[in-house]
């Protein structure tokens, strides 16, 4: 018996399916449900891993049909290179979220009860996970539907705020629009695949078959291009993400930011570069400009923000601008006969996707483990906290390295290989392009330097420095478990930037399968070591002689410094001749910003004020304090989306208007209702 990948896939989720059952029996005992979901949930996804690996390294397609859903219309799935590797960085993810969510969930023990958490969570996972298993479209959307509906109940898990109901309602609502946007998208490709008047179409075989014409090709792109985008939280559908994701728990916030907007990203290559295998080339160029959108506002406004989970959501956005960036950049060369840029544009998109949802996880937990300890996500009433929480912050510091692209970390690997693909662009012959690509690569290098100074701000207020709330006494280090698992993903942060040529040799049956084209021989050809996206000549990276260096003016420095005892001596600091340095003299988060918004202020929605407080004698001549206050909107959401929620709003008080509590007019509205389909019919 051949070994099915396929068949570990369906075993993970079958785990995923009967732990949440479990969870509802158990839900007596709080201690026991902790232990149900993290063990299943951890397991389930190491079993998905491994499946996912193999798909990917045998380069096979495995298929099955279930004889379940209706009479006609039987469910279909399918395990191929491009589903396992998403299904690889899913479970990975969720492996070491399920590690770390065995520490935190303590803290909701005797406060919460803890079935639902344990419920929706399994099922979160089980319907990622059968999304990248679907293969057809009615599956797909079941599948999606359960994803949005589990993730929708986590987010508002902490039910007894009104935010926490705004934030899963604006959640949902933008899901379930960029539902209907992939629906329809499937019925016009299905259309062309059997025709109306069969079913036979909704399968992808079949619409991969399918010739259809430009136009009804580029209408399906458009409808499934911004369906899935509502969810990956691209520009300008990027509202529900900074809403959604601080609100939720920590653990679901990582899972969250880190797979499923991924396996949004999953969504748009298999519909575009898979299902309708026809792109035009202005495909490339709107997924490239949306992506810049993307990545430009997201960094920006995750720079003005204080909360701290705040923060890392809109930084999710500029994530996913990068990702699109690189796949619109492949679409583009695709479309002009160049399949080996193609190839290397679509691996560094690959690669990133794996990085951000190995260093955002990362983060999240670490922000998690921050408010486990502290109570608080304002960075304005944190710092400090390296020396209650050491452990913590150095893992922290890792992810912060990591998505500020610095080497030797993975960051920099998909980042560099982005600009790679930028510098070739002048071999194209558009004019347009020509234009494009290179204003482009200023944005992504401008996002780049915003990256690093907004993860400076993070690591250096929140940890460094002086603890600005009113007493640390109570702050202690995280949990060993939360620990544990955020060590597994610095620890794969790490690996994924010193052996980038052993990871792209993995996943470079991928793109070999959409462009016939290879960058895994020319990457590694200098050996394991070496990193040469194209050719050696033109331009290599060496990650593990990078950290060797590292690591060698590291320890130089030390031996230098420490080597005899009078070399390092400590003093208090020069205070400018004030009697005593205190928290408040200390830059916070939004002074830190503030050279960034005056420079960006036409891009963000934001108001100071200034107000004078006077003792209690009442003398105006001599103010006791000034408070700063400042609100930092997004602009976005204000012109596009308040205006159609305050319309809404006002509909429905006019229709209110017609419940008067009476049967005898309810019964009139039925009468009438009936004559208009009568006359009508």
């Amino acid at each position: 018996m051949t070994f099915q990948p396929l068949w570990l896939a369906g075993l993970s989720i079958i785990i995923l399916l009967s732990a949440s059952v479990l969870a509802l029996v158990v839900s007596y005992n709080q201690r026991f449900i902790i232990g149900v979901m993290c063990v299943f949930s951890g397991v389930a996804s190491l079993i998905a891993a491994v499946a996912g690996f193999e798909a990917v390294r045998l380069g096979g397609v495995w298929t099955y049909k279930l004889p379940i859903g209706l009479a006609d219309l039987p469910f279909y799935m399918r395990l191929d290179p491009l589903s396992g590797f998403f299904l690889f960085v899913a479970a990975l993810l969720c492996l070491f979220v399920s590690i770390y969510s065995a520490g935190y969930l303590k803290s909701f023990l005797g406060k919460r009860q803890l079935a639902p958490l344990a419920v929706f969570y399994c099922l979160f996972l089980a319907g990622m996970f059968l999304v990248l298993l679907s293969d057809d479209a009615y599956f797909f959307m079941i599948s999606w539907e359960m994803m949005a509906a589990s993730s929708f109940f986590l987010v508002c898990f902490e039910d007894e705020h009104g935010k926490n109901r705004r934030a899963a309602y604006i959640y949902l609502l933008i899901a379930h629009i960029g539902a209907v946007f992939i629906l329809l998208s499937f019925g016009v490709t299905a259309g062309f695949a059997a025709g109306p008047e069969s079913f036979s179409g909704y399968t992808f075989s079949a619409m991969r078959a399918a010739r259809m014409p430009v136009f009804w090709a580029s209408a399906a792109f458009l409808l499934a291009f911004f369906g899935f985008a509502a969810k990956a939280g691209a520009v300008p559908l990027h509202v529900w993400l900074p809403e959604a994701h601080p609100v939720a728990p920590s653990n679901v916030s990582a899972v969250m930011s880190g797979v499923m907007l991924k396996v949004a990203v999953y969504g748009i290559i298999r519909f575009s570069f898979d299902v309708l295998h026809m792109p035009v080339w202005w495909w490339g160029g709107l997924i490239l400009v949306v992506g810049l959108v993307s990545a430009v506002m997201g960094i920006i406004y995750a720079l003005n923000q204080n909360d701290l989970k705040r923060l890392l959501a809109y930084s999710s956005v500029e994530n996913i601008g990068i990702i699109l960036i690189c796949l619109g950049l492949s679409m583009i060369f695709a479309t002009s006969g160049m399949p080996l840029l193609a190839s290397l544009a679509f691996v560094a998109g690959l690669y990133h996707v794996i990085n951000h949802a190995m260093f955002k996880g990362l983060l999240f937990m670490g922000a998690g483990a921050v408010l486990h300890a502290t109570h608080e996500r304002s960075m304005e009433a944190l710092g400090g906290l390296i020396h209650k929480m050491p452990w913590t912050s150095a893992l922290f510091l890792v992810g912060c390295l990591s998505i500020s692209a610095l080497p030797p970390f993975n960051g920099f690997v998909s980042e560099w290989l982005i600009f790679q693909t930028f510098l070739l662009s002048p071999v194209l012959k558009s004019k347009v392009f020509n234009l494009l690509i290179p204003l482009g690569a200023a944005l992504l290098a401008l996002t780049a330097a915003l990256a690093a100074r907004c993860f400076v701000k993070v690591y250096g207020v929140t940890f460094l420095g002086h603890y600005r709330g009113e007493s640390n006494a109570n702050v202690r280090e995280a949990d060993f478990m939360m620990l544990a698992g955020m060590s597994l993903t610095a620890l794969a942060c790490l690996v994924l930037g010193v052996l980038p040529a052993m990871v792209i040799d993995w996943l470079d049956v991928i793109p070999a399968r959409f462009f016939n084209a290879r960058i895994g021989s020319s990457a590694g050809e200098l050996g394991w070591m070496w990193l040469t996206p194209v050719s050696a000549e033109r331009a290599s990276y060496s990650a593990p002689l990078v950290l060797l260096g590292m690591a060698g003016v590291v320890i130089v420095a030390y031996i230098f410094f420490h080597s005899q005892k009078p070399s390092v001596r400590r003093a208090p600091i020069w205070d400018c001749g004030f009697e005593k340095i205190t928290s408040r003299m200390q830059y916070n988060s939004t002074s830190f910003s503030m050279p960034m918004r005056r420079i960006f202020g036409y891009l963000l929605l934001w108001k100071e004020s200034v107000r004078t407080t006077y003792g209690a004698s009442g003398n105006n001549f001599y103010p006791q304090g000034y408070v700063y206050n400042i609100k930092i909107g997004d602009r976005i959401w204000h012109f596009f989306y308040r205006p159609v929620s305050e319309a809404s709003f006002w509909l429905a008080k006019r229709a209110g208007r017609l419940q008067h509590g009476k049967i005898q007019i309810y019964l009139l509205y039925s009468f009438l209702t009936l004559i208009v389909l009568l006359v009508f019919a």
